[in-house]
């Protein structure tokens, strides 16, 4: 079993009005990733480069150890890619695809692909153009994950799904992280999905990747102090601080570098702290991204 399932160093990729700029990525083997930024923040295009759709102008990129553009055709026997915008032919039905599926891939699991049916309630016999959007996007994960990739590769995979097909596709990705030698790479927006099921977490904004850590250490460093100053006085510069908002007299300080001698330092400056509050992975994204944003540490 290789130690990484995603290692990506220094990738950088050039467009007209986007650059997707030096890209430093590892994934370890059996974890599932989060992959969180806003639309058009890159998130696309890192998971195309991945696959060797795009190529990259500058790094170097290995999926499960094969080098990639290079070695591309060997990779993608074991790497399943499913993204929003994928098309299956309209006309043929759900059971001519996963037919011609089998028949490339030699890991197919038939049994499998029978339950991940019944689990999305899916007819083979139901042809594509008929389907919903909902529909479609779960018939592309049953014809990726029948084929047991070693490493699943999800493109924004729950956008525009209501919360029956959300919560149906999010709990067989937790159930194929049973095994332990399979990885996912989870591309999205919306930071409740990638709360719910992820242990690593990376943050990319405007093409870069701005943090990349595990959930726990994300949840537990980032808090939100809320404070009453005393009159005349000022509060200390703590390290980690990235904002500070409120009035002069009722500050609320976020930090992602929390310990409790902060609690101790803001006392001792004359301010009581009213709340020392957990933040969620929202809240903890638009604050790192907008921190950087604005140019603060």
């Amino acid at each position: 079993m290789i130690d990484f399932a995603v290692e990506m160093s220094g990738v950088t990729k050039r467009y007209k009005h986007f650059t997707l700029d030096q890209i430093d990525l590892k994934l370890p083997t059996g974890c599932i990733m989060g992959f969180v930024g806003a639309n058009g923040a890159g998130k696309s295009t890192t998971l195309r480069i991945l696959m060797g759709l795009v190529h990259q102008d500058a790094g170097t990129v290995h999926a499960l150890g094969y080098t990639m553009p290079d070695q591309q055709a060997s990779a993608k026997l074991e790497i399943g890619f499913v993204s929003e915008d994928m098309w299956l032919y309209g006309s043929p039905t759900l059971g001519w695809h996963m037919d011609f599926v089998r028949s490339i891939y030699r890991r197919w699991d038939s049994v499998y692909a029978d339950s991940l049916l019944r689990r999305f309630d899916l007819k083979a016999q139901q042809r594509i153009k008929g389907m919903s959007h909902g529909q479609r996007v779960k018939a592309a994960l049953v014809l990726a994950l029948a084929r047991r990739p070693q490493l699943l590769l999800l493109d924004e995979p729950t956008t525009g799904l209501d919360p029956i097909a959300r919560r149906e596709v999010l709990g067989e990705l937790m159930a194929v992280l049973a095994d332990e030698e399979r990885t996912i790479l989870f591309s999205s927006h919306n930071t409740l999905d990638v709360e719910q099921i992820s242990d690593q977490i990376a943050f990319i904004d405007r093409g870069r990747i701005v943090e990349c850590s595990d959930k726990e250490t994300f949840l537990d460093r980032w808090r939100r102090l809320r404070l009453v100053l005393a009159p005349q006085s000022k509060l200390p510069g703590l390290p980690g601080v990235v904002n500070v908002e409120g009035s002069s007299r009722l500050p609320v300080v976020t930090t992602d570098q929390f310990e409790p001698a902060m609690v101790t330092a803001y006392k001792e400056a004359g301010a009581a702290v009213q709340s020392v509050d957990a933040m969620t992975l929202e809240e903890i994204f638009v604050a790192s991204v907008e921190s950087r944003r604005e140019g603060r540490p």
